[in-house]
This record gives structure tokens, C-alpha cells and sequence, in this order.
């Protein structure tokens, strides 16, 4: 008898181009993750640029092969999702410039953590990671006294007009000492309203209360204890700490209820000589707004070192005297660089090694 066998043929005409086109990448990508387990038994990680060294032997010391972008600059989303799809990475490490989102899971779906070299983490689309069982980790903590410094370094550059001075002696108009020149204000005794209690917003208040007896006023979706108990700090409304305050710094993040939280209305409410800082994030304020209030004499002035529309700078802005502008550098210290990089290279290690994911990011 002549033995007979039977075709089987996989019915794919059901089936729409995208979603062949979807089955095979998946395939695909989790073939090459057969053949690369099969060959190296280790972890394929991707880091879009460079991150200080300590974090990468984290990886390596486990034996992670880990993958980084070529350049310092950011690659474009487009970019970043042809480099995925040549891999079958299980971990992504980014940054608050990288777009991560549906789009850059399908490239490599293998993916199963994102660990963001930032405390913010409002460039990841949470709800597309969720449906996928990505993990999102952050580096929370290590920055919050630089930030901090930095605001304050923002505050004494606006009282002192320091910035103005030495913008003043580069252009070749100082001709000698004149008692009302470039005459500031202290910063000493102000009152400073400092919305968001978070642990920026703590240093902040530590270090104007006491090395400079300021009065602290704070809002916040609820009291802190460290502010009441240590700094003495009243818990307000934000309408009443912005009547209140000669300097409004902000340390929240940024959040559908936080985007352009200072706004038109809110900088009516501020006294004429008030200060705004911001060294949160860039949306938190309505620039064209603070461009108008600045020009018009509602506040004084502000120092910013994020912008609404980074790295694009609100037309206006760089022309008024009393503001002071700093390219996005409020944590920009060796020492919390070299930190972020450790606590990402744990964050990867802990999840694959112990399946505990350190320092999650949620909503």
C-alpha cells in the first residue's frame, strides 16, 4: 500500500496584512530570543545612550549583554524602533527625551522592563505598558537635594540679580562702583509657597528655613508631617499660598490635573513682586501666559529651568530682564548621575534575578 499523507495548511487569508504582518514579528523576534538564549543564557538590555559606567557593569557583572546608542543626542522615535526590531531585547533603558509607547513595543515585543534613567516618567505610555505586563521602574530619591539647590540657586540669582551683573560687565558697561546699581532684594525673611510637598519640595523648605528663616506655606493633595512637624510649614489652598507668597516655587509632576496648573487666572492672584521657579516640569506652566504676566507687571519675575515646549524656549522669554533660564540642569551633578545609573542597573538585575521590580512607576 502506498502510504498516504495528509496536507495541513494553515488558513492565513482570514487574516489581515497587519495582523500576518504583527504574528510574524512576534515570531520572529521571539525566535532570535530562542537562539540567543540557547547560545548566551543571558539578558539582551538596550540603553538609548550613554549612562555613567557603574550602572552598565551592574548588568554586565550579572552577565547581561547590554547594547547602547552610538550618540549622545536622542534618537528619534524612529530610529529607536529600527534599532529594537533588530533584537529581541528583554530590557529598555530610557530616557524623559525617548517617546515609549505601543509604537516601540511592537518593534521588540520581547521587552519586559523599562527602566527610565529619570524620577519623571511622563514620556512612557503607563496604559500601553499595562496591557503588554511591561514593568516601568524610575530612579526616585537621589536627585531631590541637587533639584532643590538648584531652585534655590534660582531664587538668590533673581534677588541678588547676579546674573544681570554679569550679563552687565560682559557687555562692556561697567565703569565703576554706584550705590543703586542693579539694586536686589533680600531673600532672607520671604515668604516662600512652595507647591508640591514631595521630597524636592522638603529640601527646598529645609534649606530656606534654615539658612534663611523663611517662612514656608505649602499646598498639596494632602498635609505632610515633615513639613508640619520639622519646618513648621502651614498647609494651605494653592489660591491662598499664591496670594500669600513672595517666591512660588513648584516641584509636582506632571499630570492631566498639573499641565498648565499655573495659568492667566492663577497669576492674578500673585503679588506684583512675586517670583516663580520652576524645576518641576515645563507644562506645569501656561508660558505664553507667564510671558504676558511677566511683560504686563503682574510678578515680578521667574526662573526656569524646564520649559512647556523643551527644547523650544516660549517666544518672549529670553527678553525680559527678570528672568533667569537654565537648560534643564537642576540634577545635573556627577554624583546623581552616577547614582540614577546605579539604581537603573539594580532595577533591571532585581526584576530578572529576584522578579521584584525596585522602584515602580505608576500613575
Amino acid at each position: 500500500m502506498r502510504a498516504t499523507t495528509k496536507k495541513v495548511s494553515l488558513n492565513v487569508v482570514s487574516y489581515s496584512y497587519y495582523e500576518r504582518s504583527e504574528f510574524l514579528i512576534v515570531f520572529y523576534m521571539f525566535a532570535l530570543r530562542k537562539l540567543y538564549n540557547n547560545k548566551n543564557m543571558t539578558k539582551l538590555i538596550y540603553i538609548t545612550r550613554a549612562i555613567p559606567e557603574v550602572g552598565i557593569q551592574i548588568m554586565k557583572d550579572n552577565g547581561y549583554i547590554v547594547d547602547i546608542g552610538s550618540t549622545d543626542d536622542a534618537p528619534s522615535k524612529d530610529e529607536l524602533i529600527k534599532t529594537l526590531s533588530q533584537k529581541p531585547y528583554d530590557a529598555l533603558v530610557s530616557f524623559l527625551t525617548d517617546s515609549i509607547d505601543k509604537e516601540i513595543f511592537d518593534a521588540c515585543p520581547t521587552i519586559k522592563i523599562v527602566a527610565q534613567y529619570a524620577v519623571g516618567f511622563n514620556n512612557i505610555n503607563l496604559e500601553d505598558a499595562k496591557e503588554r505586563n511591561i514593568v516601568i521602574t524610575n530612579t526616585p530619591g537621589c536627585s531631590s537635594r541637587a533639584v532643590a539647590e538648584h531652585a534655590v540657586a534660582l531664587m538668590l540669582s533673581l534677588t541678588t540679580r547676579a546674573t544681570e551683573g554679569d550679563e552687565y560687565i560682559r557687555s562692556g558697561k561697567f565703569t565703576g562702583w554706584m550705590p543703586g546699581l542693579l539694586n536686589g532684594v533680600d531673600l532672607t525673611g520671604k515668604t516662600i509657597g512652595i507647591l508640591g510637598g514631595g521630597a524636592i519640595g522638603q529640601e527646598v523648605a529645609s534649606i530656606l528655613h534654615f539658612g534663611f528663616n523663611c517662612p514656608i506655606i505649602y499646598s498639596d493633595v494632602k498635609e505632610n508631617i515633615f513639613l508640619k512637624e520639622k519646618i513648621g510649614a502651614t498647609f494651605m489652598d494653592k489660591e491662598s499660598l499664591l496670594k500669600q507668597s513672595d517666591i512660588v516655587t513648584l516641584h509636582v509632576p506632571l499630570l492631566p490635573t498639573t499641565k498648565h496648573l499655573i495659568n492667566k487666572d492663577t497669576f492674578s492672584l500673585m503679588k506684583k513682586e512675586a517670583f516663580l521657579i520652576n524645576t518641576s516640569r515645563g507644562p506645569v506652566i501656561d508660558e505664553v501666559a507667564l510671558v504676558e504676566a511677566l511683560k504686563n507687571g503682574v510678578i515680578k519675575g521667574a526662573g526656569l529651568d524646564v520649559f512647556e515646549f523643551e527644547p523650544a524656549i516660549t517666544a518672549g522669554l529670553e527678553d525680559i530682564p527678570d528672568v533667569v533660564l537654565t537648560p534643564h540642569i537642576a540634577s545635573s551633578r556627577a554624583s546623581v548621575r552616577a547614582e540614577m545609573a546605579k539604581i537603573v542597573g539594580q532595577n533591571v538585575v532585581n526584576f530578572f534575578e529576584k522578579g521584584v521590580a525596585l522602584n515602580e512607576a505608576s500613575c
